[in-house]
């Protein structure tokens, strides 16, 4: 791989990043390759509250910026008279189409577009944006924890610490992503030979479908399920041995902390908006219908991996 020179001229740079969890996380590595190239820099991160989480640990972050998409135009006006105070180097837009424009900044590069990047991962495409400057292949997916988070992950899963275990992420954002319960379930049943702990990870809306699965499932279950926040369960999943989940953030939490991962997919394009690792696999129904994914086929996939 081709390294890039160190520029010690730029201070001080822009990065819009994306809303989603699994869309702000497949943003990293532009961003830590900006990092790289730019080690004196320091970076105003522009994102979601949702997302703030992620970056909270961010060593060369300076500030956070709240862009608040429920305020509509008077939050985006507000936005850019905030950014407009200040002069920047250079400024990196994967979000939105116009904001580079209000932006005072020496060099500025524009989000590429969905039509110009079909086929590629979103991590790729987003590193399209950099190319001019950064010409190699993105790296991994990275998230910051500190040693509080990673603390509470070994407290958690300390009385099985000597056991392989594997963590699933039960819930999505709508039901057409939601593999049903009973797989899991069964799925847990294959691989109970090699994972003798099952690890439920998820918020306070996944807490009913980890007591569904309490009650289907006959062996070690650890429920984290509404109990520990973004960072928290983060380490958890590092932790982990393997990590299953349907598409939502959590399998790209799961290959930011190199974590091997199985992600089921239902409506989507997994070869958009799969976790970005070689480590990270993934199946997808032909017909978009998630429960028509057998357990026993994932199973084998996963079993196939640790050998």
């Amino acid at each position: 791989m081709k390294k890039n020179s160190k520029d010690k001229n730029v201070k001080r740079i822009l990065f819009i990043t994306l809303s989603n969890i699994g869309d702000a996380i497949l943003t990293t590595p532009t961003l830590e390759s900006l990092h790289l190239k730019y080690p004196n820099a320091v970076f105003d991160i522009v994102g979601d509250k949702r997302s703030r989480i992620l970056f909270k640990y961010c060593p060369y972050m300076n500030n956070f910026i709240e862009k608040d998409k429920s305020l509509g135009w008077c939050g985006l006006l507000s936005l850019i008279k905030k950014l407009r105070q200040e002069r920047y180097d250079l400024a990196v837009d994967l979000r939105s189409d116009v904001l580079l424009y209000f932006i005072k900044s020496n060099q500025k590069f524009f989000k590429v577009s969905n039509n110009s990047s079909l086929g590629i991962n979103s991590a790729e495409k987003h590193f399209l944006s950099i190319k001019k400057i950064i010409n190699e292949r993105p790296s991994l997916t990275n998230i910051w924890l500190s040693k509080y988070e990673s603390e509470i992950a070994r407290k958690t899963l300390n009385k099985f610490s000597n056991s392989r275990s594997i963590t699933l992420g039960l819930g999505a954002n709508f039901e057409g992503k939601i593999w049903h319960v009973s797989k899991f379930i069964d799925l847990a049943k294959y691989l109970k030979n090699f994972f003798s702990v099952v690890v439920l990870v998820g918020d306070q809306k996944d807490a009913a479908l980890s007591k569904e699965f309490i009650s289907g499932y006959k062996g070690v279950v650890i429920d984290c399920c509404g109990i520990y926040d973004l960072l928290e369960t983060a380490a958890i999943i590092k932790e982990s041995n393997f990590f299953v989940g349907n598409d939502s953030g959590l399998g790209h939490i799961a290959s930011a902390v190199r974590t091997k991962s199985f992600t089921i997919f239902g409506v989507g394009e997994p070869q958009r908006y799969s976790p970005w690792s070689v480590n990270a696999f993934w199946i997808q129904d032909k017909n978009y219908e998630i429960n028509n994914i057998k357990p026993k086929t994932i199973a084998n996939m996963i079993i196939k991996q640790l050998r």
